[in-house]
């Protein structure tokens, strides 16, 4: 097992990559801890979770908003929770995001924790600490910053997805690679086939890797003022994309990667190879380069970003593989780019 290190003024969080589930009884208060899963973490693991009460929801993205919450806040008051509980989240990104808001609001916050269950919230969704729902089809509109006491990585868990959301893993990996580590960006080409395989030390080493980058820039920007924002690699077209063409999140980060790294050769940072190597890793790991999706409500969805600030958004580009810069580019430069596209 490998651990790092998250420090903010809420207090630290600790991550465990390799931890296994099974240790989980561990690092809880069995007696006051309730579980919040889903449906298809229940289905395979259920046997292997503590002696604790347990909260289920469904999965996907359409149960990530305020009546899923409400109805675990019901829950949370049938049981007699109070402010002693510990809540762990035991799945992927939706599952943690939805227990870290209901943590961090029950009650003004109860200490709580996560078990990540796939790839992509092992290597971003869970760490970091920002936890959110969905309100009308737009990603997290509402939210907190807390972190964690602590994130489980257990990798044993990634053998029962379905290939697609290893996929979407693969995704932010990719991601960290492009804006904070040219070495690690240059081992997933070369072994690429490997991490397809799931072999365990490949995966062990990117989403260690994933994490020394993420926990690093937490660490020194925990509510994306500045630094943090770099992690936004990809997803402002990203997100917009997601909103309308009812793809995967990893799918639609992939292909708004592409369009970053184009805008990043635009503006002179990144050369045309670099950004063929970005495309080509992200062809190799079977995701999408391109997609189809409706302009207009993408741009709609652009227009209500949460990184925009009057007319300007935010926008991260590529400063060579392994750095990134954070610009801030016009609603209407970027609009003229989706009409493009």
């Amino acid at each position: 097992m490998k651990i790092l290190e998250i420090y903010s003024a809420g207090g630290n969080s600790t991550l465990m990559i390799g931890e296994s589930l099974r240790n989980l009884e561990t690092h809880i208060p069995v007696e006051k801890t309730v579980i919040l899963t889903d449906t298809n973490v229940s289905r395979f693991y259920l046997k292997d979770f503590p002696s604790c009460e347990v909260i289920e929801i469904g999965t996907g993205e359409a149960i990530k908003t305020l009546d899923t919450v409400r109805l675990i806040f019901e829950k949370l008051v049938a049981l007699e929770a109070d402010r002693s509980t510990f809540i762990v989240g035991i799945g992927g990104g939706i599952v943690c995001d939805i227990a870290g808001f209901v943590a961090s609001t029950y009650l003004r916050g109860v200490r709580f924790g996560f078990v990540s269950s796939t790839l992509l919230a092992q290597v971003d969704a869970s760490v970091g600490g920002k936890n959110g729902v969905n309100f009308k089809g737009y990603k997290n509109m509402m939210g907190v910053f807390n972190q964690p006491e602590f994130v489980v990585c257990d990798l044993e868990l990634l053998q029962t997805l379905p290939e697609k959301e290893i996929l979407c893993g693969f995704a932010e990996i990719i991601k960290h690679g492009v804006i904070g580590n040219a070495g690690m960006f240059e081992y997933l080409e070369e072994n690429y086939e490997k991490a397809l395989a799931l072999d365990y030390q490949v995966i062990e080493k990117l989403v260690y890797d994933s994490m020394v980058i993420k926990s690093s820039i937490v660490n020194q920007d925990e509510k994306e003022k500045g630094e943090r924002r770099k992690l936004n690699f990809g997803h402002t077209f990203g997100h917009a994309i997601e909103k309308t063409a009812q793809v995967r999140h990893g799918e639609a980060v992939s292909a708004g990667m592409v369009v970053a790294c184009a805008l990043s050769v635009q503006r002179g940072y990144l050369s045309a190879a670099d950004a063929k190597r970005v495309e080509t890793l992200i062809r190799n790991m079977k995701l999408p380069t391109r997609l189809e999706f409706d302009r207009e409500k993408s741009l709609d969805a652009l227009k209500r970003d949460k990184k925009r600030e009057g007319e300007q958004i935010h926008f991260v580009l590529a400063d060579g593989i392994g750095h990134a810069v954070v610009e801030d580019i016009s609603v209407q430069e970027l609009e003229a780019v989706i009409r493009d596209l």
